[in-house]
């Protein structure tokens, strides 16, 4: 660990403020950076809880923007606090908060999953689990509450986000669902459960269900009869939406027909590999070629899980002795497969102290036991090292220069789904991705997040469809990702109902990975001769995960 040599600022003191703000207004996000103070409990879901956060938010900026910086890491810190806090400010206007509801990372979500990442190794860890169980039932009420303030000001999620979400509630709830098996299989690794303790489990995991059966009869009989038609948000919101996920301003008509230039470039680039696959191969032929491979799959989540850990046990010893600067904590990650079967591969940092390491989760949904190496390989590398894990971590790491927001909440999806996707492209440059099958999978994905540029900006500020019949909806959005997207299609259908539900965020990732690659080569123009690529990426990870607009300002200075 990096010795605590800088003297806080005023700047720091109120960044560390909010940070402990944080803490108690969303406990779940205290959880998620190891603050176990408030595992015991869930933040106040209802419209009360969302304005005290509003006004919070408030007093900070104003307290943050009475301060003088010292220095130039006082400055970032200004920058990109003040642009989040007003961002959270603009959006509580809005009553973003009062239609939050989608398929991956709403409330209906957030409340459930916390429980992946509480401590289970003793009787005292199962004990607090089972307060927390014990609470979510406040939270659900609270949500609902919220949720029916939204029907009542006109502010609603659409209908197709109402009727997945209680498709996703079922399967909670479900007798082999998520809170039957957490509460029965709990098992410390130190002895065994007290039976009073057992019995709490068991009764507050019930309290749960039922609170989330709640949940679903909400959706079901009240919310989605008023619900909204339209998948789309329009401009206004939307833009609100990319610039949290960026922490960047961009052009967004720009970006929509960049993105359909840089679709037609993946699309290429994927037909040049196919033909070295299997001469004269399209792409769809080299896809179902490398599936008939059987040296190039996987059975089973065990295997999985091994081959994840060892293939990036692998880059982590070879890169930290040749490419990067890996300081022994950020040297151990965790593969895991996680609980729920709701598809989906993501990436969860370490606590401050690194006592609990980051991982890399893989969500296999429920009937899939095959996967395919070359088709994730570059996966591994995206969520491990060199990309989010090595990102995050050094962040945590870095406690010589950044204070703990710094350290641990700040970030947007742009910085650090970008620099995954740039890692990506990194690992093809220094030869890990030599075989055209691993190639052939990258670019898999880099496609992908190509056509959710073109797919999110398009559905969301209705623009006119590229086949020229009409203006982008669900239906073509759909159509579109079946055309450009060689996966399962329950999968696709997943992941446009992620779009539509989620606006700003798909794009992120793409759109990330064009700002880092011009970061990139601004740096390296200014340079000059003496441009050193692993000082650069030093340099810009030790600035931790803020907005690319202030990341763009730091690294210009």
């Amino acid at each position: 660990m990096t010795e605590d040599t800088r003297t806080p600022t005023p700047v720091d003191t109120i960044a560390d403020a909010w940070v402990d703000t944080v803490a108690e207004l969303f406990p779940t996000a205290a959880t998620y950076i190891g603050r176990a103070e408030y595992n015991d409990r869930f933040g106040d879901y209802s419209p009360a809880g969302h304005d005290r956060a509003a006004g919070e938010a408030r007093a900070t900026l104003a307290a943050l923007q009475a301060a003088t910086p010292m220095d130039a890491i006082d400055e970032v810190t200004r920058d990109d606090l003040s642009r989040d806090l007003q961002l959270e400010i603009d959006l509580h206007a809005t009553g973003a908060h009062l239609r939050d509801l989608n398929v991956i990372a709403s409330p209906a979500q957030d409340i459930r999953a916390v429980f992946d990442l509480m401590p289970t190794a003793t009787p005292d860890d199962w004990s607090v689990i089972a307060t927390r169980l014990g609470g979510v039932p406040g939270a659900i009420h609270g949500y609902i509450e919220t949720l029916r303030e939204g029907i009542a000001q006109g502010t609603v999620p659409a209908r197709r986000q109402v009727t997945e979400v209680v498709t996703q509630i079922a399967r909670y709830t479900a007798d082999t669902g998520f809170f039957a098996t957490f509460a029965s299989e709990a098992a410390p690794d130190e002895g065994q459960l007290p039976a009073s303790l057992a019995r709490d489990l068991a009764d507050n995991a019930n309290a749960a269900r039922v609170a989330y059966d709640e949940l679903a009869s909400f959706l079901g009989g009240e919310l989605a009869p008023v619900a909204g038609e339209r998948d789309g948000v329009g401009r206004e919101l939307y833009s609100l939406a990319s610039r949290r996920f960026l922490g960047a301003t961009i052009d967004l008509d720009e970006t929509y027909e960049w993105g359909v230039e840089e679709l037609a470039r993946m699309v290429a680039e994927q037909e040049q590999i196919a033909n070295e696959i299997k001469p004269g191969a399209s792409v769809e032929e080299a896809v179902a070629f490398l599936e008939e491979d059987p040296s190039r799959k996987l059975h089973g989540t065990a295997a999985l899980q091994r081959w994840m850990q060892e293939t990036s046990d692998r880059a982590i010893a070879e890169l930290g002795s040749t490419h990067f600067d890996i300081p022994e904590p950020i040297r151990r990650l965790e593969c895991m497969i996680a609980p729920t079967q709701e598809g989906g591969i993501y990436y969860t940092g370490p606590t401050d102290d690194f006592s609990r390491p980051g991982r890399m989760w893989w969500s296999v949904p429920e009937g899939v036991d095959t996967f395919d190496t070359w088709r994730e390989l570059t996966t591994v590398y995206h969520e491990g090292v060199p990309g989010h894990h090595l990102q995050i971590s050094q962040a945590v790491y870095n406690r010589a220069e950044l204070n703990t927001w710094r350290r641990l909440l700040a970030g947007t999806s742009g910085h650090a789904e970008g620099w995954a996707l740039y890692a990506e492209r990194l690992m093809e440059q220094l030869g890990y991705l030599d075989d055209p099958a691993d190639r052939l999978g990258m670019l898999d994905g880099q496609r992908m997040r190509a056509a959710r540029v073109v797919l999110d900006i398009g559905v969301h500020l209705g623009k006119p469809r590229l086949d020229g019949q009409g203006i982008w909806d669900a239906d073509y959005a759909l159509q579109f990702m079946r055309g450009n997207v060689n996966m399962s299609d329950a999968f696709i259908q997943f992941e446009v109902n992620r779009y539509l539900g989620w606006p700003g965020q798909a794009p992120s990732y793409k759109v990330g990975q064009r700002i880092w690659e011009q970061l990139r080569d601004d740096y390296a123009a200014r340079k000059g001769d003496a441009f050193d690529i692993k000082e650069f990426h030093k340099r810009a990870l030790d600035i931790g995960g803020v907005g690319l607009d202030t990341l763009r300002a730091a690294m210009a200075r």
